[in-house]
């Protein structure tokens, strides 16, 4: 079984030298990231920068495969137990080492993050029953139920150094405050720098909200050095001054231009660009679960999106081709489940999601709404590719059939928070597999939320079914990759059929850039300077 072999990985060097050692990269980002703070949202901007200054215990590659970090190996004894062997002689960047003692810091702290939006990354580490450090550089985790993706999870959440907060021993055990005894690190500890500490190949050097942020080579990494003295983010929200920046030399490397737009860098020879196909799905997640929705408005005084006969309607009045060909410029893939077809759990031969606005029409008849109804769809306007355009798109879909739909968007700096609280009746959402398994969104989203928020995290939508709850719940915790699979097909299939969460589309990511550089994309959708290399 693949989750039981042992990794093992044995760090490479690079001698660099010459210009590109002195270079500072200039990189243009559709989407800031709103933290410096490596646990404050588990958002792909956030994850992607803190990647720069923060490790893992282990990491994914391009094509999210699993890859040693600050772990060297990794066994599972086939049941709660998984012993992780620590990299030797790694130091933060303050020169300070790292060892055991700080991966249980870390792993107490995001269950102990007042500033985390909603809970991120404890819904990973909530599942611990004892983490243990028989010495510096071993670690043994024991959850409370088995987890057979448990590296992959860790690959996202950052390492911090304890040395950042006074404490006496540490030890993993929250509910005592796991031996800290000052106060525990929020969000504004690190967006000054002050506690932004960690082993990565990058430092911070400073973060102004809106303007930029700027990294420098950390000179006491222990892996190879990166070419790049220095790296700028500066965000830049529309797509058009993006690549207009490119095209006058103001940036290096720019993060999803407009597909349309690629004409006019494609014989350019000063410039290169590359489309990566992403596990991205950005769909809709309808409030099922209040009889009274705050935007919807039905003349029976009800919230037509408790009855399945309207969600499905809502399904059918939307032309995803269309939304892929006119506004995605053919860079997406229509969505008929919530992780590519092919992919670890996914339902082998998903039938197509139909346009079909008769049909959507009868439903709406049937369900006693032959005269539509009100509906607000919320969105962010900075976040996921044409996210305002899409929702408007889907508004005017909706409108067609009966269904008068407004939109309200705004930056995923208030909108997330807001989602978080529940504020909203209809809500766009976008959701990358940070496992590459079917698990990572049926988990989050649909799962009835458990006590310690271990699943259904992100379930602001309240859908509740037993026995999708049953089957996710199991497959979550067997260790036998065929089991698993079965257990997660029939999981996904339920929540199709309820269209609760309405796919639409799987993101491509776009990234045009210098052609004296050399550039990977990423199926996770990260932008990272660790992707950018200076062309031999």
């Amino acid at each position: 079984m693949r989750n039981r072999m042992l990794f093992a990985f044995v760090a490479g060097t690079c001698l660099l030298s010459g210009p590109a050692l002195a270079q500072t990269l200039r990189i243009a980002l559709s989407s800031e990231p709103t933290a410096i703070d490596p646990h404050y949202h588990d958002l792909t901007p956030n994850n992607a920068l803190a990647a720069h200054i923060f490790e893992g215990l282990t990491k994914q590659d391009e094509k999210q495969k699993l890859l040693p970090g600050l772990a060297t190996s990794w066994e599972n004894d086939g049941q709660n137990k998984w012993t992780f062997k620590l990299r030797p002689n790694v130091t933060f960047s303050d020169g300070k080492p790292f060892v055991a003692e700080d991966v249980i810091f870390t792993f107490c702290r995001t269950l102990k993050n007042e500033t985390a939006i909603a809970g991120s990354f404890a819904d990973i580490t909530g599942n611990f029953a004892a983490v243990e450090a028989p010495d510096p550089q071993t670690l043994v985790i024991t959850t409370k139920a088995p987890d057979p993706l448990l590296p992959n999870f860790l690959s996202s959440v950052g390492i911090l150094s304890s040395s950042i907060v006074p404490h006496d021993k540490l030890t993993f055990d929250p509910a005592k405050n796991c031996g800290v005894t000052g106060n525990w690190p929020v969000v504004g500890d690190f967006n000054d720098g002050k506690l932004a500490i960690g082993t990565g190949p990058y430092k911070f050097k400073s973060y102004v909200r809106g303007t930029g942020i700027e990294i420098e080579r950390n000179e006491k990494y222990w892996g190879p050095a990166e070419p790049w003295t220095s790296v700028r983010f500066i965000p830049v929200p529309n797509p058009g001054p993006r690549l207009a920046g490119l095209l006058a030399g103001d940036y290096d490397v720019v993060e999803n231009p407009a597909a349309r737009d690629l004409g006019r860098i494609k014989d350019d020879k000063r410039f290169s660009y590359v489309v990566t196909p992403s596990t991205r799905v950005i769909y809709f997640q309808l409030d099922v679960g209040r009889e009274q929705s705050p935007f919807v408005k039905a003349d029976n005084g009800k919230n037509p999106l408790q009855d399945p006969r309207v969600r499905k309607a809502m399904s059918l009045a939307i032309d995803r081709d269309a939304i892929v060909k006119r506004i995605m410029d053919g860079a997406a893939e229509p969505a008929y489940q919530f992780l590519p077809t092919g992919m670890f759990g996914t339902l082998p031969n998903p039938p197509a999601l139909r346009y079909d606005p008769a049909e959507a029409k009868k439903l709406l008849s049937e369900a006693g709404y032959s005269k539509g109804f009100q509906v607000t769809l919320a969105t962010t306007n900075d976040r996921y590719i044409n996210d305002s355009q899409i929702a408007q798109a889907v508004a005017q879909y909706l409108t067609q059939v009966g269904i008068r739909a407004d939109v309200d968007a705004m930056t995923r700096a208030i909108y997330f928070p807001r989602r978080s609280k529940k504020e909203f009746s209809v809500a766009l959402g976008g959701w990358g597999s940070t496992s590459g398994e079917a698990s990572s969104f049926l988990k989050q989203w649909p799962a009835t939320p458990d006590e310690a928020k271990t699943i259904g995290g992100s379930n602001y939508g309240d859908y509740s079914d037993a026995e999708f709850d049953k089957l996710i719940r199991a497959a979550i915790t067997t260790l036998d990759d065929a089991k698993r699979s079965e257990l997660l097909q029939k999981a996904g299939a339920r929540v199709l059929e309820s269209n609760a969460f309405i796919p639409l589309h799987f993101e491509s990511s776009v990234w045009a850039y210098k052609s004296n550089l050399a550039y990977t994309g990423r199926a996770d959708q990260f932008t990272m300077a660790m992707s950018v290399k200076p062309k031999q």
